[in-house]
């Protein structure tokens, strides 16, 4: 009988300036699940006083950045003057387009005392015609999403649709994005209403169809089937994916294009210092030597 896992992605542990995250995406031999380009699992850490996460500014096209947090808060800053702290539950959505940039660090008050951080940031790849768009930036409160409760288990719909709701986060192609909270023994029916699916275990653990999904692992589901879901201890998830995007993307540091001669451009610009800054900020994260 064939299962509703195609396969099931390692994730492979990066810097990104003073800790360690997990990364799912891009991944082999899925570079992308519908949108999604990208996937960075944060924390859970712990900062001493005075310390904290201090991303700073770095410049972005052709993506839009999804932050949500389930402990901690981050400040984002961004050269269209947005100053936006994130609180768990909330969704800071950046869309790159033509160019951006932006810093994310602690914020000052949450450095007086010991903090935690644990979260996910995704990149989710513009289709062509949207490529090139204006930059934007929308936060959205965890009171304005959606909430879908089944029997032991709750969805917040980060963006995009599911389960006949919508998100009111902006999307430029069909998207589904779920956090679950799943109790023990508890189970939900993943409807094969996207092309493109797959569940990333947060915490806990939980099985598909009878078979399981390890720990920090990316499930990329089959397409067109409906998947159980079901709680072996109580769990938090993932659910990503959406429509195939409409052609390959080539990703080199933070660019993310479906010309690469389009990223070579974004590289100059950022060498010769013609993106524009982040107000309030005089530093800036160097273009990587390869």
């Amino acid at each position: 009988m064939p299962t509703p896992i195609e396969r099931i992605l390692k994730p492979q542990l990066r810097d990104i300036g003073g800790f360690q995250v997990k990364r799912l995406l891009p991944g082999f031999p899925n570079k992308m699940v519908g949108p999604f380009i990208f996937l960075d699992h944060m924390g859970p850490v712990s900062f001493g006083v005075g310390q904290g996460i201090d991303v700073r500014p770095h410049p972005h096209i052709g993506l839009a950045t999804v932050t949500y947090l389930f402990d901690g808060a981050i400040l984002h800053r961004d050269s269209l003057g947005s100053v936006q702290p994130i609180q768990p539950g909330d969704v800071n959505w950046m869309t790159a387009g033509r160019g951006v940039v932006h810093s994310e660090r602690t914020p000052p008050e949450d450095r007086v005392s010991r903090s935690s951080l644990h979260g996910i940031q995704t990149w989710v790849a513009l289709p062509k015609a949207f490529e090139e768009i204006e930059p934007s930036f929308s936060h959205h409160p965890s009171a304005t999403l959606p909430m879908i409760t089944q029997p032991g288990v709750s969805m917040r719909l980060i963006a995009g649709s599911a389960f006949g709701a919508r998100s009111p986060v902006p999307t430029f192609s069909e998207t589904c994005y779920l956090a679950v909270h799943v109790g023990r023994e508890s189970r939900f029916v993943l409807p094969p209403e996207h092309e493109e699916r797959a569940i990333y275990v947060v915490e806990g653990a939980v099985s598909s169809d009878g078979q399981a999904i390890p720990l920090h692992h990316l499930a990329v589901l089959a397409a067109g089937e409906s998947v159980e879901v079901r709680g072996v201890s109580e769990s938090k998830l993932l659910v990503l994916g959406g429509a195939r995007m409409d052609g390959d993307r080539h990703a080199w540091w933070n660019f993310v294009s479906s010309s690469k001669q389009r990223i070579e451009r974004a590289k100059q610009d950022w060498r010769d210092g013609r993106f524009a800054m982040v107000p309030g900020e005089s530093d800036w994260i160097p273009l990587p030597e390869r």
